[in-house]
């Protein structure tokens, strides 16, 4: 990604950061102006990292653990879109309603969440490149296995989040408050969750990967799978 598309992608937050903030700032719907702006934390720590990058090796692996602490609040926006059930859809008739209203919110709801979500996949293929090639392990298996371990890791943080309702600024101020329901959180229903949510970001992370490898130059595609004559 080029430098200039990082700079859009700010400018078209912090615009939709002024818009959702004008617009929804009285509730039910007021949580969506912070939860959104968590979700863009990891994305622009992403744009910092990469294969060699930062050099130093110290600042390097703590832009991952921070990367890795608020990354979870990226996909958390997934389990927001329960809270379309606050706009009371259907009508007494059982059907949709057809209100302006409820599907602007609906809108801008689903906005937040798809390209906060698809970013931050992004991020976490560049995350996983990085630090395979840091540990000098670049064979492809590696990287798909860190991508699925890093997947099930944030859903995992998506639980403790909805469920436990510890948000990531608590483990950094309070981290004795949030060590024991982590221990005592695991049943067979968290279990559940946690598998069910790592299944659907890995659907789409490997949606976005396939379509980003079916629109690559057909040129570009036979040079990687050619191999220096001998």
């Amino acid at each position: 990604m080029t430098q200039l598309n990082k700079w859009a992608i700010r400018t078209a937050f912090v615009v939709w950061f002024a818009f959702i903030y004008l617009y929804l700032r009285k509730p039910p719907f007021n949580f969506l102006v912070l939860n959104t702006f968590l979700a863009y934390i990891p994305i622009e720590l992403s744009f910092h990292i990469d294969i060699g990058k930062p050099k130093n090796v110290l600042l390097f692996w703590l832009l991952i653990i921070i990367w890795l602490l608020f990354y979870p609040n990226t996909p958390y926006l997934l389990t927001d879109l329960f809270h379309l059930s606050l706009l009371n859809p259907y009508g007494t008739d059982g059907l949709l309603r057809l209100d302006d209203i409820m599907w602007l919110k609906f809108t801008l709801l689903l906005i937040s969440t798809l390209v906060s979500t698809l970013l931050g996949m992004w991020g976490l293929e560049r995350v996983a490149e990085a630090i395979s090639a840091r540990l000098h392990l670049n064979q492809s298996i590696f990287k798909h296995l860190l991508i699925i371990g890093l997947t099930f890791v944030t859903s995992v943080g998506i639980f403790i989040g909805r469920f436990l309702r510890i948000h990531t600024i608590y483990l950094i101020l309070t981290p004795e408050l949030f060590i024991r329901p982590l221990l005592n959180m695991w049943s067979h229903s968290a279990m559940v969750f946690i598998l069910l949510l790592t299944i659907v970001q890995l659907v789409f992370f490997y949606t976005l990967k396939l379509v980003a490898t079916s629109r690559r130059p057909k040129s570009q595609s036979d040079s990687n799978q050619q191999t220096p004559a001998k």
